[in-house]
């Protein structure tokens, strides 16, 4: 990421704040993690670390956003830290439960494997590439294509839960998503095992 990205999500916590309910994925899922240690990425305002708080857990909430890192500092269970995903390490082997909504880089996905203890969670929801969406993104990067959920993570997980749908946005418009809950298999896989 970049200042540029610092600046736009910066101004977006400001001057258009997304929802402050956590999503149904994760208040119908988190509770299968099997112990509380968890993680937020690219957590926001705190609407998932909010809800994991109340659940029991302590959060490490990650943002690239120093307005969304300073809504969440001083609050009990909460360790909120900024952090540029571009440059920013994963500590490994330690959650029970990881979260990441609405923030798609594929580059994080090993770490997260990493991250995870075994038999932790991952809740993953986001922005699905359609031509049919009422809005669309300049970067079809940050979108997910169609059957990528399960084909990046049915070998090294059990997938509890996997779903891509129609839905409308906060803002009211039309896009598909792309949802998945899974469970780290145990035994250890390298970065190089991911990929391969």
């Amino acid at each position: 990421m970049s200042l540029e990205d610092k600046e736009k999500w910066d101004k977006k916590h400001i001057e258009a704040p997304i929802p402050t309910e956590p999503i149904d994925l994760v208040t119908n899922f988190a509770k299968l993690a099997p112990g509380k240690q968890a993680l937020d990425i690219a957590c926001g305002m705190g609407r998932h670390t909010r809800y994991l708080v109340s659940q029991g857990f302590h959060v490490d909430a990650l943002d690239i956003s120093s307005t969304a890192i300073d809504s969440l500092q001083g609050i009990d269970n909460i360790s909120a830290k900024e952090v540029d995903f571009d440059t920013h390490t994963l500590e490994e082997n330690k959650y029970d439960l990881i979260v990441c909504t609405y923030f798609l880089d594929r580059r994080l996905f090993p770490q997260i494997e990493k991250a995870l203890k075994p038999g932790g969670i991952f809740i993953y929801e986001t922005f699905m590439y359609h031509p049919d969406n009422d809005r669309s993104t300049s970067n079809r990067t940050f979108l997910l294509e169609e059957g990528e959920l399960e084909a990046t993570f049915d070998e090294r997980y059990d997938i509890m839960h996997i779903r891509e749908y129609w839905d409308n946005d906060y803002k009211g418009a039309r896009t598909m998503i792309g949802q998945l809950v899974a469970k780290k298999k145990a035994g250890g896989m390298t970065i190089e095992d991911f990929w391969s």
